[in-house]
């Protein structure tokens, strides 16, 4: 049995086209400093971003997964990049927004349900699940392509620690999802290769596995190994540490008004330099 595309099953969703321009008129305006307000763009900029970042994050499994076998992808709406379509706009959208905005760690955001009966092959099965977080790491590889290149000549000093602040959530993704912990996407690459017993013993799991790995983030012995290897990872790159800090302190513009962000920060940006 086959299953027909529409048109629509593939058309860009103007939900995205409109959080994109967003993202492209809130870079416009951190870029020229034509906000007012530069941590609202930033803001703005970063948010919508990150939003396009889960979005194509979504895609690349679904179009993964329809490249592999599964035809009913298209019906499902998950080739127009609606973030509303991947699951649930909580889960999808809310929740990481939330977790940016407290902590700025890169929630794993919505899913795409996958019919894995209709295809074949360990490899296909990992190649899905791998797709997501390795768009992130694309993403984080855009991001700091500036700094590992050398090429930040010329580039207003809020741009900067908006790309810098941006690659940190990418790869805190990145990490995150392939995480070998079950309803992660780096249980989804090895699964395949596990006994059918052993799936099913861990399958009851699935659905706590996202929960208990940011349990483990709230100690802080975990969350600070945690962090010291994303940080490791930014400065292989060319970020800094404090570019991502003083960049989420940018991000969250509202401390601003409370007389709250940090004052090298708030120097460094009056100035123009790092």
């Amino acid at each position: 049995m086959t299953t027909a595309f529409r048109r629509s099953d593939r058309r860009v969703s103007p939900i995205f086209l409109g959080i994109l321009a967003v993202m492209a008129v809130s870079g416009w305006a951190v870029w020229t400093d034509f906000a007012e307000q530069t941590g609202f763009a930033v803001f703005l900029f970063v948010t919508a971003a990150w939003i396009v970042s889960l979005c194509l994050h979504e895609y690349a499994h679904a179009r993964t997964a329809l490249h592999s076998g599964d035809i009913s992808i298209g019906a499902k709406g998950y080739l127009t990049l609606n973030p509303l379509i991947y699951t649930h706009a909580l889960l999808s959208i809310v929740l990481p927004v939330l977790f940016v905005i407290m902590g700025g760690i890169g929630l794993p955001g919505g899913a795409v349900y996958i019919e894995r009966g209709r295809i074949t092959g360990r490899w296909k099965h990992s190649l899905i699940s791998a797709a997501g977080p390795l768009t992130n790491v694309l993403f984080a590889i855009v991001c700091t392509a500036p700094f590992w290149l050398d090429a930040l000549d010329g580039v207003p000093l809020p741009f900067r620690l908006a790309l810098a602040f941006l690659a940190l959530l990418q790869v805190t993704a990145a990490i995150l999802n392939f995480l070998p912990v079950p309803g992660l996407d780096g249980y989804g690459v090895i699964e395949p290769w596990l006994s059918y017993t052993v799936r099913r013993q861990v399958e009851p799991f699935a659905p706590f596995g996202l929960i208990a790995v940011f349990g483990l983030l709230w100690i802080p012995e975990v969350n600070g190994v945690f962090f010291d290897a994303v940080d490791a990872l930014l400065r292989g790159l060319g970020v800094d540490e404090i570019e991502t800090y003083c960049g989420l302190d940018t991000y969250r513009f509202w401390r601003e008004w409370f007389g709250d962000q940090d004052p090298g920060c708030a120097a460094a940006l009056g100035s123009g330099t790092a």
